[in-house]
């Protein structure tokens, strides 16, 4: 099994993945960082988890209107196809909350010592 450091709104995470999947969790945690600096952009303090959570919601929006841009007006998807993006949906939602989660964690760790 793998075990990557990532950098995310300045902290570090290390995070087990599997073997050959390490660029991947590298893309992903750059993907996350983005929105993150999007938050930034907007102002204001906020705490760590917060920070994570409204980047996981950012993402879980993108996926949202990516998965509608699938669909086009009038098509009928396959079941198949529905599946798979149910599939997808899930395996991404579950990793942001599995973020969002440590992130929390982490935060009150620093805020509670």
């Amino acid at each position: 099994m793998g075990q990557v450091s990532v950098r995310v709104n300045g902290y570090v995470y290390n995070v087990g993945c599997q073997d050959g999947e390490e660029g991947h969790l590298h893309a992903m945690a750059h993907e996350i960082e983005k929105r993150v600096e999007r938050i930034r952009t907007l102002g204001g303090s906020t705490t760590e988890g917060r920070t994570l959570l409204l980047a996981a919601l950012l993402m879980a929006d993108e996926i949202h209107d990516l998965t509608a841009q699938r669909m086009p007006s009038g098509a009928a998807e396959t079941i198949a196809e529905a599946d798979m993006i149910v599939a997808e949906n899930k395996r991404a939602r579950s990793r942001l909350l599995l973020a969002v989660e440590r992130a929390e964690g982490l935060a009150d760790l620093l805020e509670h010592g």
